[in-house]
This record gives structure tokens, C-alpha cells and sequence, in this order.
């Protein structure tokens, strides 16, 4: 069984497909053929369908919350120049930026409150990265590592490769080769 990627939808593009889904409720097209046109789950055509059944196409527009729910695009720019600046710029004492550190960020500077899946998706469209970056040491040593990757852990990892092989048997119920 392969899998699907599946792309995240702006909201402006899941208000598009759910007005699209108006017209083929309009058009009397079943909810079973329409789900795979629109690329919806039959769940949410299932509810889809009953609010527009409740309140016409008005029923399907998108209900933000009251306020800024979204970043603008300036905000969106102002935040990547923020998050440059380091988390140490903000009181974290180290260089990483967490989802809940970019959240509490936001909602300081913009007021704005996001999920923490509502941010990775902010850092994704942003371009950024959601990985935690691996921590290494300042003092670090390089060719101090690769000697002892060469030189020392061969030789301690396998000490019964350097003594030379006797005959016989580890098996206990098999008798030595006489």
C-alpha cells in the first residue's frame, strides 16, 4: 500500500474547496462522488453537507475567531527577522527555537495565539525548519574523534581479534576436534 503527501491547505484555499462543495450540494451530486473530486474526506463532506442542509452557503465561510487569528504578511516578515535574532534575544539561554517558544513569541509581539501544530505549520510556510538541531559541544574536537574512531575503538571493541585463533569448539556438547 503506498502512501499519500498530503499538502496542508491555506484557510483561504479550505474556504475555496468548501464553496466548491456548495455548488455540487447545489447540483445535487452525491456526497460519495464528491469527496474524491474535492480531495475531502467523506467525514468532512458529511459535515459539510449538514451545515450547508442548516444555513446555505454562509454555513460553509470561514468563522475566525474575533481579532488577528492569522499573522499578516508583514507580521509574517517581522516574525523571521525576530526569530534571526536568536531565542537569547527573548531571555532563552540557549540557540534553539522550540514550537512553544515561537508560540509564546507570537503571542507576545502579535497577540496572536496559535495551537502548537498551528505554528509548525507557520515555520513550514515561513520556510523553517521544525527539527531540533543536534547539540554539539564548543570544545568539540574533530580530529581527536576521528583518531579515536581509527585507532582506539578498534581495538577495544573487538580484543579477541587481535589474539590468534585456537582450535576447538564453543559448543559444550560438541568434543574438541582431536
Amino acid at each position: 500500500m503506498g502512501t499519500r503527501t498530503r499538502r496542508l491547505l491555506s484557510p483561504v484555499e479550505l474556504e475555496r474547496r468548501r464553496m466548491q462543495a456548495a455548488d455540487l450540494f447545489e447540483q445535487g451530486m452525491r456526497q460519495s462522488e464528491f469527496a474524491e473530486v474535492l480531495g475531502a474526506t467523506p467525514q468532512a463532506v458529511s459535515l459539510w453537507r449538514r451545515a450547508w442542509a442548516e444555513g446555505g452557503r454562509e454555513a460553509l465561510l470561514s468563522k475566525r475567531p474575533g481579532g488577528n487569528s492569522y499573522l499578516s504578511v508583514e507580521q509574517e516578515r517581522e516574525l523571521e527577522d525576530l526569530l534571526r535574532a536568536g531565542p537569547t534575544a527573548y531571555g532563552w539561554e540557549d540557540q534553539r527555537w522550540t514550537l512553544a517558544r515561537v508560540g509564546v513569541l507570537t503571542e507576545e509581539r502579535f497577540k496572536v495565539s496559535y495551537e502548537i501544530s498551528g505554528v509548525w505549520r507557520l515555520l513550514d510556510r515561513l520556510g523553517w525548519s521544525w527539527q531540533v538541531p543536534k547539540v554539539r559541544a564548543v570544545e568539540r574536537n574533530e580530529e581527536a574523534i576521528a583518531a579515536w574512531r581509527t585507532e582506539t575503538w578498534p581495538a577495544a571493541s573487538h580484543p579477541r581479534r587481535s589474539q590468534p585463533l585456537m582450535g576447538g569448539s564453543a559448543s559444550r556438547t560438541r568434543p574438541e576436534p582431536g
